[in-house]
């Protein structure tokens, strides 16, 4: 992994999510490693010449920087963050995530956190005295799963427990993985345990292969799983049913949902 200390001009961006007014990533690159990972196409934004997932860039001057910018922005929601985990295992020691809430907490702007680390749980103090809610991403409940698409994320337990300790939240469950949590029986499971941890909104997503992402995965799993996903990302009817599996299911839980396609 290249760990390089860089200088942002700007921190806060305006966001083209739906229902999101501006993003706040305090990372460019991101150390979990997740094969599937959307951001893949920030690469071309840097001067790296490593993969996706062995490069971050720490924006060590953010906290400053958004203390300036958020003056001159109009209230809105904010979303930490949209192209990388703002609690990856670098903000253990730089703590720029933390430094950040720290200029934010002085502000009533709306934030919300998208996570896939407890890391999270060292920032309560800060978190519940602001107008947040906190997402933990789940693209499945098996641990032996996650080893294989999230590698240096933090294991499934964990997410789960960090759960219990935080009261507004909600879950991303995505991108559900084709062959692995796509399953009536695996998707039943996944929503029992989120019931179970009293989430009261789950936002639910297929896999996008994207090009990049396409030729990422297709690094890392093996030839038979490869060929298998080739038909599901040229197959119209894989959407269609996936979606209508998941809605017969949600029929059977009372958490409010998205689903994202």
């Amino acid at each position: 992994m290249k760990i390089k200390e860089i200088y942002c001009k700007s921190v806060l961006s305006k966001s083209g999510i739906y229902g999101v007014d501006y993003a706040l990533n305090p990372y460019t690159g991101c150390g979990h490693g997740c094969i599937y990972c959307y951001a893949i196409f920030m690469r071309r934004f840097t001067n790296h010449e490593e993969r996706w997932g062995e490069f971050v860039d720490i924006k060590i001057n953010a906290p400053t920087i958004l203390s300036k910018e958020i003056k001159k922005f109009q209230r809105g929601s904010i979303l930490i963050s949209s192209v990388t985990d703002a609690y990856q295992p670098l903000e253990r020691k730089y703590e720029i995530t933390r430094k950040c809430l720290n200029v934010l907490s002085k502000y009533d702007f709306p934030v919300t956190f998208l996570t896939k680390s407890d890391l999270i749980l060292r920032d309560l103090d800060l978190i519940d005295e602001m107008n947040s809610e906190v997402g933990f991403t789940f693209t499945t409940i098996d641990e032996n799963i996650r080893k294989i698409f999230e590698p240096k994320a933090s294991p499934i337990e964990k997410r789960f427990n960090a759960l219990e300790n935080i009261e507004n939240k909600y879950i991303f469950f995505g991108p559900i993985l084709p062959l692995f949590s796509d399953s009536e029986e695996k998707i039943r499971e996944a929503f029992t345990k989120f019931e179970e941890k009293n989430v009261k909104y789950v936002y639910i997503d297929k896999m996008n292969l994207y090009p990049n992402v396409w030729k990422r995965i297709k690094e890392f799993l093996d030839h038979k799983t490869v060929i298998e996903y080739q038909k599901i990302k040229n197959s119209e009817e894989y959407p269609i049913l996936l979606k209508k599996r998941i809605s017969d299911i949600l029929k059977d839980f009372n958490f409010e949902y998205k689903i994202g396609w």
